[in-house]
């Protein structure tokens, strides 16, 4: 096949270069082709002529090396200073050379001297003395500004892919972690914009709560905490009075671990209030982001329903949730309680009876479970001790979980800390809040969208439910009590107090069949019964607030007049890294977890060639 040449300078090579097994070889040739392998790249006019203009000396400089590596021969640099850049073929006897100097009172560079043919034989392996690592960097620049997360592996695949190049591991991890730096700034720089990015929050979010705090005499930093007013609104005026807490952890340059509270909208999305990142996981910084979500909610949660709460329990979100949410129901995520039993008994049937046992509604439902895990096993019982029902089982939890059993923060955690791990923390908070915004921008078109008086969601289950109704008697004792009678229990319905006994209304919000046929004998509407947090209406309400767009980190403010950052650093103080950098070598442990998360196979590279899928020993590529 015949494919164009890429052009250097605005012109194309003149000359052939033939690549197959045996070597490279160079000649002229009238039809001027490169043949690689099979493939035939026609290469048109000289990509370097006497006259030739570079703005600079080091864009010159580059405009050889990329020729020098496409071209397959070696350059080797004369002299280079302010006022000339000399350089010719590494091969003995080859005549090409090149002659740059600059041109007076002007700070180009222009091509005095020029002898373009190669008589050499050029480079005769995959290695190249100008494939530095500022080329490296150079080369992949426009694909990790698309994908951050690209691994040196694959860079140096695609490098030797499309340059015929082969680089080490360790050229590819530089290049990047230099490509990285130059698209987004270096992690120091983060840490030190940190004020005026919280200023800037404050500034064009009016409402929102950022702030920064530094430690030490050196001002390492300590804890960043963020919560934009678009998302504090929606949580008090149409939220659920339910939170997850979560952490993970980050494993980037300075390590640190990103702490999340969020909430859950009227359609069963996950609706984040407040991103923390801390220097490290600890007892008195959850009591410290925890006050902090004291402070955002305010007077508020004296007039709000009883806030739930649920995470982990680890002993520091505990006593933190006792300082400052004393009434707040604080509850187990039943994943972490569930491989807890699973991990302890190793059975199947008990994991399965005391699933059963968890989503009981009553009392006598979660007893009769009980008995029949201490048939099997008589150890539930010392578990038990260790793991209280009354924080996990909904028969006993004493606040409304609304059907969340697991933390779907979890994921949201581990997605945000494995695509931003690698970007400065500044960078890392802006993806997260381009995340917000157009989450908030998707919702609120899907909100106009919907004509029906509840959320999706909500309508299925209310469809559901108006379905099994008709199985049941409905017997009325009077306006607002029924009877509602089926072959296996009778359950009593009072539709002023939205109580049934069976107690799935109180517990979910949403009507059950007893209740929705109790509602329809008496000619109401069920829709009506649900929840407020269920309709349509708050569900616009919620993301009915914009999140306001942050300038250009140049038309900052980084040394201000020694204005207080909103009760954390001051503008004008320099806040430097923390100390938890991350050691040298490989993490000896995941750090980042998911449910499921499966270890990718170990891919073997090659330390002759640097080809992926074989070692050193089995290598066939000639010399």
């Amino acid at each position: 096949m015949t494919l164009l040449f890429p052009s250097f300078g605005g012109y194309m090579a003149s000359h052939s270069l033939v690549l197959n097994n045996t070597g490279v070889t160079l000649a002229e040739q009238t039809n001027h082709s490169l043949v690689l392998d099979n493939a035939n790249v026609t290469l048109a006019e000289p990509p370097l002529v006497i006259g030739q203009e570079f703005p600079d000396v080091e864009t010159c400089r580059r405009t050889l090396k990329d020729i020098a590596i496409a071209m397959h021969f070696d350059l080797r640099i004369v002299k280079s200073d302010r006022s000339r850049f000399i350089a010719k073929c590494s091969k003995e006897g080859c005549p090409w050379r090149v002659h740059v100097a600059k041109c007076p009172g002007v700070p180009t560079f222009t091509i005095r001297t020029l002898q373009g043919d190669h008589t050499c034989e050029g480079v005769r392996n995959l290695h190249h003395q100008q494939a530095s690592v500022g080329w490296v960097a150079r080369s992949v620049e426009s694909r990790i500004r698309d994908n951050p997360q690209v691994k040196p592996r694959e860079i140096l695949q695609d490098i030797r892919d499309q340059h015929g190049v082969a680089v080490s591991y360790m050229q590819a991890w530089r290049g990047k972690e230099r490509s990285m730096a130059a698209l987004h700034g270096t992690f120091e720089e983060g840490y030190r914009l940190l004020p005026a990015y919280c200023e800037q929050i404050r500034k064009t979010n009016p409402g929102s709560i950022a702030s920064v705090v530094a430690t030490g005499q050196e001002n390492c930093f300590q804890r960043l905490f963020i919560s934009y007013r678009a998302s504090i609104y929606g949580f008090i005026n149409a939220c659920r009075p339910l939170l997850e807490l979560d952490r993970s952890h980050l494993k980037g340059k300075y390590l640190g671990t990103l702490l999340c509270a969020a909430a859950v909208d009227a359609d069963d999305a996950l609706f984040p209030l407040a991103i923390a990142v801390v220097d490290t996981e600890s007892d008195e910084n959850w009591m410290w982001f925890i006050s902090e979500l004291r402070k955002l909610l305010g007077v508020n949660t004296d007039t709000m329903p009883r806030l739930t709460i649920l995470s982990e329990r680890q002993r520091g979100i505990v006593e933190a949730v006792e300082t400052h949410f004393p009434n707040a129901s604080h509850g187990f995520c039943l994943r972490y309680v569930s491989e807890n039993f699973r991990d302890t008994f190793k059975n199947t049937k008990l994991v399965n009876i005391f699933w059963n046992a968890v989503y009981a509604l009553t009392a006598a439902e979660f007893e009769s479970k009980i008995t029949e895990m201490m048939e099997i096993s008589q150890d539930v019982i010392s578990w038990f001790q260790h793991f209280p029902p009354h924080l996990w089982a909904v028969a006993y939890f004493e606040g409304v979980r609304y059907g969340h059993f697991t933390l779907g923060v979890t994921e949201l955690l581990y997605n945000w800390a494995l695509e931003c791990h690698e970007l400065p923390i500044v960078q890392m908070m802006e993806h997260i809040r381009q995340q917000l915004v157009s989450w908030f921008n998707d919702r609120q078109d899907m909100g106009m969208r919907w004509t029906s008086i509840l959320v999706p969601s909500a309508e299925k289950r209310i469809m559901e439910a108006i379905a099994d109704a008709h199985c049941y008697q409905v017997l009325r004792a009077n306006e607002i009590e029924f009877e509602i009678v089926s072959t296996e229990r009778t359950n009593i319905v009072d539709i002023r107090s939205r109580e049934c006994s069976c107690r799935r209304w109180q517990l979910y919000g949403l009507p059950c069949a007893h209740a929705a046929a109790a509602l329809i004998s008496c000619g109401h509407n069920a829709h009506m019964f649900a929840e407020p947090c269920f309709t349509v209406q708050s569900f616009r309400m919620t993301y009915s607030q914009m999140i306001n767009p942050i300038p250009d980190k140049s038309q900052w403010r980084e040394q201000g007049e020694g204005a207080e950052g909103g009760g954390g650093a001051r503008v004008d103080i320099m806040i430097r890294p923390p100390k938890t950098r991350r050691p040298p070598g490989r993490p000896k442990k995941k750090v980042l977890r998911v449910e499921n998360f499966k270890r990718p196979k170990r891919v073997v590279q090659c330390g002759r060639c640097h080809m992926l899928g074989h070692s050193q020993k089995k290598c066939t590529m000639p010399i």
